[in-house]
């Protein structure tokens, strides 16, 4: 009969994926594997530069060649994931990083080092937005939303912290390839496990053509803006070569808006962007990352230079921050995004980061851990917790199915971007206040001792110097949060659609 058939078919509708909490496991696994690797091979550097031959000119291309190929491929990644099917792009994009991994971990020489890298990079961008998109389609209703983007905010925001640890203990006490090959047991079982559990919304996939000139387009000026930030931090802003990479970013990524706005299937349609919640949420996200790159680039850097902590103790040293992000995520996010507009949210959890980040601008060379260090990651990692988890959710809500791959592409690379500004930025600043202080004080140094001093005070001004304009900018997320991001608290059914008439879209799942 015609009623039964539709009612069955509306029970289907309505039914939840019966999964989808094992889905999520899968899914935050294969996250903290990519955040993991943004920090660990950070550690593992100097120990593999050594072992490979690699030229002190060169080092930096182990960062930057995964930098660029995850930063310039992301949009594209996004895409892929709408055209494939987000399940296939995820499965697809971890064998791939593990099989990068393998290659890193077993590299003889420098090329093979640097191609494993940029493979690494390339998988990295069509997992990290298949995964994001995933969650979105996954989770519909609101309260469930609420804890699984919170779990996800957490491992977003202290994944990082957590690599430190996990790379100085595998350094430290067996060997730089594992810092590699501990990627290969993450990726097999993400991979497993999401190939049995994970059964993706049907009607979701966006078929339409391959936009090429977009992928051309975006793919070149992603690569030329992080490039070109990456090169500032070496060779100086003033650079020929550096300011050729800005001006050539922003020529093609001025005429990709203009394609965008005029090809009948867009890598990226703008409606994505010019959503004033989403795009409150990228630009806000984008700056605090920007922020949060002054406490783990210098805040590693004190202690182990001037402090002489061990690169283990360094790792545990960041356990504050991961304990106040996972508070702030799973806790205090999860219980209140239900309750409030996301922007009570972001807009004092980035403040609060802003605040902890202040009390770093009182670091001297023989500050307590106790008494500032601790207190300070506490309140940034509760800060950025909270305002983490309603910020992924908010970047893919309301997003039609068929663009939750570029939508989430596009969190990730706001967050990617602001890590290549935030390096080099702020890098430059601590450097130039560094030269400007030795040079202040070098006639009082005139002994060996003093001189010694003298330059453990001069690397702690620089840092402070720093992470003042990295308090300036949490202070900008914040007031943009505030001012830009109006929706109101979610809805407690499911999370509404982005079509014309914003109707509820409730995912049919595919079996």
């Amino acid at each position: 009969m015609p009623e039964t058939a539709q009612t069955k078919r509306s029970a289907a509708v309505l039914q939840p994926d019966p999964g989808r909490w094992k889905a999520l496991v899968f899914i935050a696994l294969a996250q903290l594997m990519v955040v993991l690797d943004a920090t660990i091979v950070n550690i593992a550097l100097p120990s593999a530069q050594q072992d490979l031959g690699i030229s002190d000119g060169n080092r930096q291309w182990v960062i930057t060649a995964y930098a660029l190929a995850f930063g310039g491929l992301l949009l594209f990644g996004g895409r892929i994931a709408d055209l494939w099917g987000r399940k296939r792009a995820f499965v697809v994009g971890l064998v791939g990083f593990a099989a990068a991994s393998a290659l890193g971990g077993a590299a003889t020489g420098e090329a093979m080092m640097l191609g494993a890298r940029a493979l690494q990079g390339a998988f990295g961008a069509l997992l990290a937005p298949a995964a994001l998109s995933l969650l979105a389609v996954t989770f519909t209703d609101a309260k469930e939303r609420a804890k699984a983007f919170g779990i996800y905010g957490a491992i977003a925001g202290g994944g990082g912290a957590v690599g430190l640890i996990l790379g100085g203990f595998l350094t430290e006490y067996l060997n730089w390839r594992w810092t590699f090959f501990v990627n290969i047991p993450f990726a097999i079982v993400a991979a497993i496990g999401a190939y049995l559990v994970i059964r993706e919304p049907a009607g979701g996939r966006n078929r339409a053509a391959l936009d090429v000139p977009g992928v051309v387009l975006s793919t070149l000026g992603l690569v030329a803006l992080v490039y070109g930030f990456t090169r500032a931090e070496s060779e100086g802003w003033s650079d020929a070569g550096t300011i050729g990479m800005f001006v050539s970013s922003v020529v093609l990524l001025g005429t990709f808006v203009l394609v965008e706005a005029r090809v009948k299937a867009p890598l990226l349609p703008l409606r994505v962007l010019t959503d004033r919640n989403r795009g409150g949420v990228y630009l806000s996200l984008g700056l605090a990352v920007i922020g949060m790159f002054g406490l783990f680039l210098f805040l590693t850097y004190y202690l182990q230079v001037v402090k002489g902590y061990s690169p283990v103790l360094t790792g545990f040293a960041f356990l504050p921050m991961i304990a106040g992000m996972i508070i702030g995520s799973t806790q205090i996010g999860t219980r209140l995004m239900t309750r409030v507009p996301p922007r009570l949210l972001m807009g004092p959890g980035f403040l609060t980061a802003a605040i902890g980040m202040l009390m770093l601008t009182q670091l001297e060379v023989d500050t307590s851990y106790a008494g500032l260090i601790l207190p300070a990651q506490l309140l940034l990692g509760l800060g950025m917790g909270t305002a983490f988890m309603p910020a992924m959710s908010l970047a893919t809500h309301g997003v039609d199915p068929k663009d939750a791959g570029v939508a989430s592409a596009m969190v990730n690379t706001s967050q990617q971007v602001g890590g290549a500004i935030g390096t080099a930025l702020l890098n430059t600043i601590a450097a130039s206040a560094t030269t400007a202080y030795l040079t202040d004080h070098a006639a009082a140094a005139t002994t060996p001792d003093a001189q010694k001093l003298l330059q453990l005070q001069g690397m702690v001004e620089g840092y402070t110097s720093a992470i003042w304009w990295a308090v300036g900018i949490l202070a900008a997320a914040s007031a943009i949060a505030v001012a830009l991001i109006t929706t109101g608290k979610p809805d407690t059914g499911a999370v509404a659609g982005s079509g014309a008439d914003d109707e509820v879209k409730i995912p049919v799942v595919a079996h």
